[in-house]
């Protein structure tokens, strides 16, 4: 059974020691299954219906926001999460004293409020991704990709074309470039293993990456198949990840300014 995000915080504040101090949520959503040995069908459990989001995943989450509250982590705009300095020598959660610790009133509703703010606009954007036209799907990746770097970006819209929808280019540090091609599916569930097999036995010699996008999840085998040992090595991006792209790109997602009236200010005057 999968733990609550209350007892999640220790494993979450464990893993992100594991990995070195910091981590990427996809690291720590991975280093927390790791410690918990977790079967495939839990890692792979959809959070009440969601299209992009595990309950593993949405329930880490939780567990980051708290931590993050209490002032043990803190994160920066890329969604990297880190441990503070004066908790890097704490092993384990329960080693802290509690002397250290923020204490923020109402910390807790603060924290809840937060989280179905971003589940709100989470399940928005999902819903009209579901929504779109395929092809219009497409066009969406195509802008999101020249937003994060490549050029070049040129869709099939063909059937039939072994699972390959687009292709790009791709320059690294201003040097270095790639030939890619991608496949983008709106997925409801979990793409299984069998999906990466039939996209890489698609990829013709000239393509240096390849990158499958979907709407959903990916399994556990899915995930192992794409970086399996001595084949063409199949780079992810879930649901999840491709709005996380969409919010940092500003693509289709913008922030909103919110005010708030302050009473004391008036009622001092």
């Amino acid at each position: 059974m999968l733990p609550s995000a209350d007892a999640l915080m220790d494993y979450v504040f464990r893993a992100i020691q594991n990995l070195g101090g910091s981590g990427a949520n996809k690291e720590i959503d991975s280093a927390v299954e790791r410690i918990l040995d977790l079967p495939d069908d839990v890692v792979s459990a959809s959070h009440l219906g969601s299209f992009t989001q595990t309950e593993l995943s949405y329930r880490v989450a939780w567990a980051r926001t708290k931590l993050k509250k209490k002032g043990i982590i803190t994160n920066s705009m890329r969604s990297v999460w880190s441990i503070l300095p004066q908790f890097q020598q704490y092993g384990k959660l329960e080693d802290i004293p509690v002397s250290l610790l923020m204490d923020h009133e109402d910390a807790e509703e603060e924290t809840e409020a937060e989280m179905r703010t971003e589940q709100d606009w989470l399940s928005k954007v999902s819903d009209r991704l579901h929504s779109m036209d395929p092809y219009a799907f497409e066009r969406l990746i195509q802008r999101l990709l020249r937003e994060c770097g490549f050029s070049s970006v040129t869709v099939t819209k063909k059937s039939g074309d072994g699972g390959i929808d687009g292709f790009g280019e791709l320059k690294v540090l201003g040097l270095f470039s790639f030939r890619v091609a991608f496949q983008c599916k709106r997925y409801s569930g979990a793409v299984g293993a069998a999906a990466i097999r039939d996209f890489r036995g698609a990829l013709s010699s000239d393509i240096e990456r390849a990158l499958f996008i979907t709407t959903g999840t990916f399994s556990k085998p899915a995930i192992e198949e794409a970086a399996k040992e001595g084949k063409r090595h199949i780079d992810l991006l879930d649901g999840e990840e491709l709005i996380q792209r969409m919010k940092e790109a500003g693509v289709g997602i913008k922030p909103v300014e919110a005010f708030e009236v302050d009473d004391s200010f008036f009622e001092a005057l």
